[in-house]
């Protein structure tokens, strides 16, 4: 195998002449096919209640599991990604991500199934850090915006896809085809991987400290269930493990930095004394927990309140995800072009406008103005994404990328749970105040989605707000990024 293609990331820079380098489109792909499982489940839950004789809490956990192991495991990968190679890397992320696809097609029960989804989870934990780093170094510092831009794809499109997919795929047989159809592409897109990949940047051997990763996988683990909790009864249980894990991750914050004296910290924190880098992760928490709580809202509206089928809603969201993937590159070319700030600021503004729009929704709102609403939240958030993602990790010293990426990838994960917890909670809480003082439920249930909307259109003020502080570029932090040559 030729390995002049990596080896040196001065050399394929050149060579593509600002063209996306062919190992991160084959990234690209892998980590969009691993990501999308994350919420394909999520329109099989009727079908896995009926085939399973499992309840509607219990079918929940094959969605909830996934979430917790990533949050859990992907602090792991900063330390992980440093320590072995690009190719052996993508080789145990994707072995991990087949066997779990494997074993859920032939899983007997719901036990085996959450067990195979588990293993899904491992896999894609690593993935989405593995395509950040290799970006991070292969990339030049004048086409990240443009390459990041295909990144945006994988990242924020396919969990938003998941839904609507599944609706499709579940017409045409049981649950189990889900994976039957996700396995084949992901066994010739790692074939096709291992035949091209080839390794960036050196190993490092380093030891692992497995107190840390007791804590994280307690801290973000623990918080991130504890968040999905909230959506039941027992707040009160869901508060006391949010606590708990907070507890953790505060104690594990203390042990990293105590490691980084020794120089092998878990998950390096020195990532954050980056000014752009830590302004753009709080931007990226917040616009994800905004996002996040509109794909929850708006299926349950255009199901619950206005009827339609599973298939119905995710045709109806569909064209505003796919306005988000396909818009990705040419934000990143503008990027390239104008720097960051003239992307974010109207993106940040498109974000708030959309959901104060979807404040408004009645019985009868038009469907083509749901469309419209919610396009436009996706274009906002296309622009936001990918400026914030290049900006952030361009502050960051090279040597810091995986601890970088790792951090963003956990931040997510929570952000996540955080802003599905937020609006499930807010929407539940107005709707039982309203049916207590006798207002028909469909109605209580309307009002309790336009007030957990509003919350959204609060979030996204502070989108705003953060995207003021940040720089048009990073080439301020030239020094610290050293742009991989």
């Amino acid at each position: 195998m030729s390995r002049q293609l990596l080896d040196s990331p001065a050399k394929p820079d050149n060579a593509i002449a600002g063209r996306t380098p062919p190992v991160i489109r084959l990234l690209v792909l892998a980590t969009f096919v691993v990501i999308l499982n994350e919420t394909i489940m999520i329109n099989a839950i009727p079908n896995l209640m009926g085939a399973l004789k499992i309840t509607e809490q219990t079918a929940q956990w094959l969605s909830t599991a996934f979430m917790l192991t990533m949050a859990a495991v992907i602090p792991i990968t900063g330390w992980f990604l440093q320590r072995v190679s690009t190719r052996g890397a993508y080789a145990t992320a994707m072995g991990l991500f087949l066997s779990g696809t494997a074993a859920a097609i032939v899983a007997p029960g719901f036990e085996l199934l959450l067990a195979a989804r588990v293993v899904q989870a491992s896999g894609t934990a690593v993935m989405m850090p593995l395509l950040m780093t290799t970006l991070m170094h292969v990339v030049p510092e004048q086409d990240r915006g443009k390459v990041m831009g295909n990144v945006t794809l994988a990242i924020s499109v396919a969990p938003a896809m998941g839904p609507a997919l599944s609706g499709v795929i579940l017409n045409f047989g049981s649950w189990r085809l889900l994976f039957a159809v996700v396995l084949p592409i992901a066994a010739l897109i790692t074939w096709g991987g291992m035949k091209q990949l080839d390794n960036v940047g050196e190993p490092e051997v380093s030891t692992i400290d497995w107190s840390s990763v007791v804590l994280a996988a307690l801290g973000f683990g623990g918080l991130v269930y504890g968040l999905s909790r909230f959506q039941g009864a027992d707040t009160g249980l869901a508060a006391g493990i949010v606590v708990a894990g907070l507890a953790a991750i505060a104690v594990f914050v203390v042990r990293q930095l105590s490691l980084q004296k020794t120089g092998s910290p878990l998950m390096d924190l020195r990532t954050l004394k980056h000014r752009t880098y830590t302004v753009a992760l709080i931007l990226m928490s917040v616009a994800f927990m905004a996002m996040l709580g509109s794909m929850i809202l708006l299926p349950l509206y255009l199901q619950n309140i206005r009827g339609l089928s599973a298939l119905q809603a995710g045709l109806l969201v569909m064209p505003g995800s796919l306005a988000m993937g396909l818009l990705g590159p040419t934000v990143g070319r503008l990027f390239d072009r104008f720097g960051g700030r003239v992307l974010v600021i109207p993106g940040a503004v498109a974000i708030t406008l959309s959901l104060a729009g979807l404040t408004q929704a009645s019985m009868t709102m038009p469907y083509w103005q749901l469309l419209g609403l919610h396009t436009m939240l996706m274009v906002g958030l296309a622009a936001t994404f990918t400026p914030v993602f290049t900006l952030g990790l361009g502050a960051v010293p090279p040597a810091l990328y995986a601890h970088g990426s790792s951090i963003l990838g956990t931040l997510q994960q929570v952000a996540a749970a955080l802003g599905t917890a937020l609006v499930v909670t807010v929407m539940s809480a107005r709707a039982d105040s309203l049916q207590a003082r006798g207002v028909d439920a469909t109605a209580a249930s309307l009002d309790g989605m336009r007030l957990a909307f509003l919350i959204g259109v609060v979030l996204s003020v502070g989108v705003i707000i953060t995207a003021l502080l940040l720089p048009a570029r990073a080439d301020s932090n030239a020094e610290h990024a050293g742009v991989g040559h």
